[in-house]
């Protein structure tokens, strides 16, 4: 079993920047496909960014060019840098991992290991 435990969450100003972090109960997520989720009140969760243990990213449309997720396997934690922040991003935010696939994916369903959820809060 895997825990995760995200950080970093907070309220911000649209055009803002926050930087979310998840570190794993787990010695290295090295052969892990790690991914950030979020849901904002009376929506479905979505998947925002996912990173595949060799590298390869998939961004969901809304984030791409303002959102970076990346990994430090030494540390056994992924990070997600938001940039340009919208009231829209406002939601819930969620780490998850899994090591039984290789391609990044967006799909909840990939997913065994998640995190609590950290809020996110980005005002106009």
């Amino acid at each position: 079993q895997v825990q995760l435990v995200e950080s970093g969450g907070g309220s911000v100003q649209a055009g803002g920047s926050l930087a979310l972090s998840c570190t794993a109960s787990i010695y290295t997520l090295s052969s892990f496909t790690v991914a950030w989720f979020r849901q904002a009140p009376g929506k479905e969760r979505e998947g925002v960014a996912s990173l595949s243990d060799s590298g390869r990213t998939k961004y969901t449309d809304s984030v791409k060019g303002r959102f970076t997720i990346s990994r430090d396997n030494a540390k056994s934690a992924l990070y997600l840098q938001m940039n340009s922040l919208e009231p829209e991003d406002t939601a819930m935010y969620y780490c998850a991992a899994d090591d039984r696939w290789v391609d990044p994916s967006l799909l909840e369903l990939r997913y065994r290991f998640w995190g609590q959820g950290i809020q996110v809060a980005v005002s106009s």
